[in-house]
């Protein structure tokens, strides 16, 4: 008796490319190390309770290990993320002395007194505009949304990445988000925030779970970007006074420092790629600013502009 034919079976997994060990550029392999995702070859797996790791994660597990369960919980609480919304929270308070109740809604002067991005003032040698508008923020909704992002995503790439690449990309991207602001945006609009940076935090996220886009992980996030992306974008269209071109600058700032902070080769040429990285960021951050300055200080207002900007800070 013939048997009826059942569904067609699915087809076979795709093979996984071949690539070439992190420690020993000329060896390939198809392996993965299971808890940062680089490629390793046979001399440098080392077996794990899921896979296998590559020798630089077992020795962070280790040191971390040694030091015993009181002193990693220890270190775990102070972090360049907790000290840099420590450092938000602290200039809010100080924006609360200087402006009162304005703060809490539209004090645009007194935000402009203690730092606000302004492009006419920013032109006329007041540079250090770029960083201080990263730590002010217009009101309590402002501040508690961008203090979560900050916590959330702050966590997971500085662990990631480790805290001397985590503080480079925020502060790098921060003053790119503010030079795209400053050099794209109106020039008589006075911005603060630290969105800017925290979508460069959000743009590094991205890319550290892109090279894991085979992982179910790192397609997790990668979904969940995707969806937080999409409403940002809704937003940004949907909420008058959002400065979209801080958070496009910032995000594909974040983009770039993400691919080259892990760098490519073995760990002197990623360390390489790494400073050479930031510092084209740096060099594409000068060239804004020096690009918009020249163009403001052409504009026959200029001098006018600013001395209005002047008195209005009081």
């Amino acid at each position: 008796m013939d048997l009826p034919e059942g569904p067609p079976l699915p087809p076979p997994p795709p093979v996984p490319a071949v690539e070439y060990c992190y420690r020993h550029p000329t060896e390939p392999t198809r392996v993965r190390c299971t808890r940062c995702g680089r490629p390793i070859c046979p001399a440098c797996m080392i077996p794990a309770p899921v896979g296998h790791q590559c020798p630089e994660c077992v020795e962070r597990a280790r040191r971390e290990f040694a030091l015993g369960p009181g002193r990693r919980i220890a270190l775990r609480r102070v972090t360049a993320t907790r000290v840099l919304l420590a450092a938000i929270v602290a200039v809010f308070v100080i924006e609360l002395a200087v402006g009162g109740p304005t703060a809490l809604g539209d004090g645009e002067r007194a935000l402009l007194r203690l730092g606000a991005l302004q492009p006419f003032l920013i032109a006329d040698g007041q540079v250090y505009r770029l960083l201080t508008a990263m730590f002010l923020h217009a009101g309590v909704f402002h501040i508690l949304f961008n203090g979560w992002a900050l916590w959330v995503f702050g966590t997971m790439v500085e662990r990631d990445y480790g805290t001397p690449r985590f503080v480079a990309i925020f502060f790098l991207t921060g003053l790119l988000a503010s030079a795209t602001s400053y050099a794209f945006g109106s020039p008589g609009t006075i911005g603060v925030g630290a969105s800017g940076a925290i979508f460069g935090i959000f743009g590094a996220f991205v890319a550290y779970n892109y090279r894991r886009r085979y992982l179910a992980l790192g397609a997790a996030n990668l979904r969940w970007a995707t969806t937080l992306l999409l409403l940002n974008l809704l937003l940004a269209f949907s909420i008058p006074g959002i400065d979209w071109r801080a958070h496009l600058g910032g995000f594909l700032a974040g983009l770039a420092a993400g691919a080259v902070a892990e760098g490519w080769g073995d760990r002197r040429q990623r360390l390489a790629v790494a400073v050479a990285g930031f510092l084209g960021l740096a060099v594409v951050l000068v060239a804004l600013v020096a690009w918009r300055t020249a163009d403001l200080r052409s504009l026959p207002e200029f001098e006018q502009a600013v001395r209005y900007f002047r008195a209005f800070a009081g």
